[in-house]
């Protein structure tokens, strides 16, 4: 009776590619979305102080109409 012993070894190698194109677009769009935020969290700050300022939702329509036409 023999035996055989047999050892077989498998190598896998992956390359993975990632275009300097891909990596900018991502950030031009995290940088577009940050900036949007940003713009939006300081135009609602703005609401809100106005509508502080002004005494009311109804006092700060009619205090911007007042400005918009000279009144």
């Amino acid at each position: 009776m023999t035996t055989t012993n047999t050892t077989t070894k498998t190598k896998t190698n992956t390359k993975t590619t990632v275009s300097a194109q891909a990596e900018v677009s991502r950030g031009a769009v995290t940088t577009m979305l940050t900036v949007g935020a940003i713009v939006g969290l300081w135009s609602l700050a703005s609401l809100v102080g106005g509508l502080v300022v002004a005494g009311g939702p109804i006092a700060l329509v009619r205090s911007w109409f007042g400005a918009f036409t000279g009144m």
